[in-house]
């Protein structure tokens, strides 16, 4: 079925795998992972391709357990599994979201209920979590905890013990402040503690006998789950499956279905992978909405590379990440001019120039290591694991195997041992060439059916984010760049999600407030039986009775889903309540001749709208202020539409870009944005200063804003709720966190722009300055008991006066000492500070970080 005329070219191949497969005694293993595949595919739940090593193997690829054909793309079966590394297969699938919990419940009915159950996880504490958790528990300011805690350096596997040997401000600030030096010295025991526990996103476990018979269960929330982690049941031999739910799945599906209305045979996994047009699109830059390419990092990397097969995609997925994206500027520059690849040895050639003499995949690291040392494929990929995990005893032993297996063979051992360390710093983040090759695959059929079939993609797209406003916006103004109308919902054409109307797309029912699942499907269900709605006092009285009630009846109309009719939403507004108080009257009494609110209104037969109230249409502003509040955004139009203009001339920076691109490049810079104010909170420091946090909404979407004090006391009267404002802002990205904005200032929008520059705009912007949440609130005389000392030394003296001016400027009850840590002097300034956070971060920015000490 597979492989047609060629299947006898990889009889060998499949020879090869079932022999492995048999003699390790994982025949039940495939055939049970295909069981519930056929099942999910046999029943329309969508199936992804394939989902790390296991597309690496033929037998998976003619079960239909996977789509990847790991002949076509040169996938080692030995990456995924082989007997000199005996551990179990690992066979995560993709399923569609919503529907992956019938896969699980297909399960649990076939092996029985107390066969099978979801897995449990268990937070712990990483290096930084650790910092801020103690520091809370022991009663730590805010400032001091986050002070400390950004000194560790990111990522996952950095521990504390390391952090003290590479960044010398925390060893610094361990040594000359006690606080930090408790606070670490705890945390480096809490270090990788469980923090909490939750169930794993996908993990499922399926044992010939009850569960309960191997491992102790617990309950989290309503669902049963091993009391034992993941990696403890595959140790104790367990049969664990991944049952992951992939949102881009689902996508595809629901755009198919879309499609095949218009082209019923249409079958993405049909479509030729060299058409032309979607890599042209790829290569301009058109990435929104397309799988794993979206970001502005890969979309850069997508049009320096011009990608033209599925293997580019493929090498694109893989160089994009911590690693290997170190390679990124050779492996384009190499692609663009053949003539600059170099090999440090001959031998790596045929491996590397697939990749342009880069190492890019995990099966590369095999390769190198099987040809150059002679290793079996089992062995290579022990090595390929010791450096993935950091096994440095096994990595020590296979250094000098690998060095004089490839001196055997006429490799230089300068060569060798430079290869050798190059893969090692490469293997600890490469991906495996399977996985990158079916995530290759979903990105490319997103970015055909975006270019081929733009309205029925971005529909089913805008539907899976439904309920995530942020998204949903940036998604219409990709559909507006795009030429699609995306217009209001509408009684008569909107199903649950968004659909294709024409060459437009129409807004989903489920996006709207009061409007439930079951009140929409009984719509659909009442659409097909009766036929299309005739007017407004039809549509009642058709749904009255099944779920319409007056909170879902004032949404609809609120939304516009009634616009269609030609009616005023303020006169359906006006009679809503009525109408649907006179038809219950009716339905009641069922009295003949008895006077209801339609037959006032409908003297012309059922189909026709009745005279109703003369008033007039609500405001412009009003209807749109009515479609946000039931949609999460606008409709019909945008209150800013109609001052484009004006936003241009100040260069205002679409708050889209800086929201859905990366917010660490954007960490620091000062720009110019304006909007709409939306949700005002005021909050006060221990100090007793105001503080407002304030959300600005443009047409590309919206973003979290940092008002101080002193700006808030000049500006007071603009920030309020509904307020077109123009600001000056800088964008500050904590960690983990999306980008917000530090205002500087803030005004009612003018084409004129702002009359000054920024007051800050001659300084040169902090690297990573967080916005500080205003701490709990402290007694009247906690400034009394404190010292804020000022550290001077040679680094920071002639910035002194600076700190001297800030702190006449909040004078205040804390006493501020001098410390010269050259002569150990210590110099009391006669006046006191107001040590309110915002002082303290603009004196650690004028001094320095480690300068700033308030104890």
């Amino acid at each position: 079925m597979r492989y047609g005329d060629d299947a006898p070219k990889y009889h060998d191949r499949l020879a090869y795998e079932l022999g492995i497969i048999t003699r390790m005694g994982f025949c039940d293993y495939f055939l049970i992972v295909q069981d519930f595949i056929l099942y999910a595919k046999n029943n329309g739940i969508p199936v992804g391709g394939g989902r790390g090593s296991s597309a690496n193997s033929i037998v998976s690829y003619c079960l239909r357990i996977t789509d990847i054909d790991p002949m076509r793309f040169d996938l080692f079966f030995d990456r995924f599994l082989n007997p000199e590394r005996v551990s179990m297969p690992d066979i995560d699938m993709d399923f569609c979201a919503v529907r992956r919990q019938e896969i699980i419940e297909y399960v649990k009915n076939k092996y029985g209920e107390d066969h099978v159950a979801q897995i449990v996880t268990f937070g712990t504490m990483a290096a930084r979590q650790a910092v801020r958790d103690v520091a809370r528990v022991l009663n730590v300011s805010y400032a001091d905890a986050d002070a400390i805690a950004k000194l560790v350096p990111g990522g996952p596997h950095v521990t504390l013990a390391q952090a003290l040997e590479v960044s010398p401000q925390l060893a610094e600030r361990v040594q000359s402040d006690e606080t930090a030096r408790r606070v670490l010295d705890v945390a480096r025991r809490l270090e990788g503690m469980p923090r909490h526990a939750s169930t794993h996103a996908a993990g499922v476990v399926i044992t010939d006998r009850p569960v309960y018979d191997y491992v102790p269960l617990s309950r989290s929330d309503e669902t049963i789950v091993t009391q034992y982690t993941m990696t403890t049941l595959e140790e104790l031999g367990l049969l664990k499956m991944d049952f992951l739910g992939l949102r881009n799945v689902t996508v595809i599906d629901d755009a198919q279905k879309l499609v095949r209305e218009k082209v019923p045979d249409f079958d993405i996994h049909k479509v030729p992978d060299d058409d032309a047009a979607t890599y042209d699109m790829l290569a301009q830059g058109k990435t929104v909405g397309i799988f794993q390419i979206e970001s502005g990092g890969m979309t850069n990397l997508i049009m320096q590379m011009k990608p033209r097969s599925i293997e580019d995609i493929t090498a694109a997925v893989a160089l994009y990440r911590p690693g290997p994206m170190d390679s990124i500027p050779r492996f384009i520059e190499c692609r663009n001019d053949p003539s600059k690849i170099t090999y440090k040895t001959p031998e790596l050639e045929e491996i590397l120039r697939p990749t342009n003499g880069c190492i890019v995949y995990q099966e590369q690291v095999m390769a190198i290591c099987r040809k150059l040392a002679g290793y079996s494929l089992g062995r290579a990929d022990i090595v390929r694991r010791a450096m993935s995990k950091k096994k440095y005893d096994v990595l020590e032993r296979e250094h000098a195997a690998f060095v004089d297996g490839a001196v055997e063979r006429g490799v230089s051992r300068e060569a060798a041992e430079s290869i050798f360390e190059e893969m090692q710093e490469f293997a600890r983040y490469a991906f495996p060439k399977g996985h990158a090759v079916a995530y290759a695959m979903i990105s490319y059929q997103t970015a055909y059916l975006k270019c081929h079939f733009p309205q029925e993609y971005m529909a089913a797209l805008m539907t899976s984010v439904l309920g995530f406003t942020e998204k949903m916006v940036g998604y219409i103004e990709e559909c507006k760049s795009m030429g699609i109308s995306v217009l209001p919902p509408d009684i008569n054409q909107s199903r649950a999600g968004f659909t294709v109307v024409g060459d437009s797309i129409r807004f989903g029912l489920a996006a709207l407030k009061n409007v439930g699942a079951a009140f929409i499907e009984r719509l659909i269900r009442e659409r097909e039986r009766g036929g299309s709605f005739l007017s407004f006092k039809q549509f009642c009285e058709r749904m009255y009775g099944i779920d319409l009630n007056k909170r879902a009846l004032e949404s609809l109309i609120r939304a516009g889903a009634f616009d269609s009719f030609g009616l005023k939403r303020a006169q359906l507004i006006a009679v809503s309540e009525s109408v649907l108080a006179s038809i219950a009257q009716k339905n009641r009494t069922n009295v003949d001749g008895q006077l209801d609110m339609f037959s006032m209104f409908a003297p012309q037969g059922d189909s026709q709208e009745a005279e109703l109230p003369d008033i007039p249409e609500y405001p412009r502003a009003l209807l749109l202020s009515m479609e946000k509040e039931t949609s999460g955004m606008y409709l019909s139009g945008h209150p800013l539409e109609s001052r484009a203009s004006e936003l241009s001339a100040i260069g205002a920076v679409p708050l889209g870009s800086i929201t859905a691109g990366d917010g660490a490049a954007m960490d620091g810079k000062w720009i110019t944005a304006a909007g709409i104010l939306n949700s005002v909170r005021l909050k006060t420091t221990k100090a007793g200063a105001m503080i407002a946090y304030v959300i600005l909404e443009d047409m590309t979407g919206s973003i979290e804003m940092m008002v101080f004090s002193k700006t808030l006391q000049e500006s007071a009267a603009v920030i309020r709720e509904g307020e077109v404002v123009m600001v000056r802002a800088q964008v500050t990205a904590r960690e983990e966190e999306a980008p917000k904005l530090k205002v500087d200032q803030i005004l009612p929008l003018s084409p004129s722009g702002f009359p000054n520059a920024p007051r800050s705009a001659n300084r040169a912007p902090r690297a990573q300055q967080p916005i500080q949440p205003p701490p709990e609130p402290a007694p009247a005389d906690a400034q009394k008991n404190a010292r804020l000392y000022l550290k001077i030394w040679e680094k920071n003296e002639e910035k002194l006066p600076r700190a001297q001016a800030l702190a006449r400027i909040f004078a205040g009850m804390t006493p501020v000492i001098l410390y010269d840590p050259r002569t150990g002097k210590k110099t009391r300034l006669a006046q006191g500070i107001d040590a309110q956070d915002l002082v303290l971060s603009e004196l650690a920015w004028i001094l320095g970080e480690d300068a700033v000490v308030l104890k």
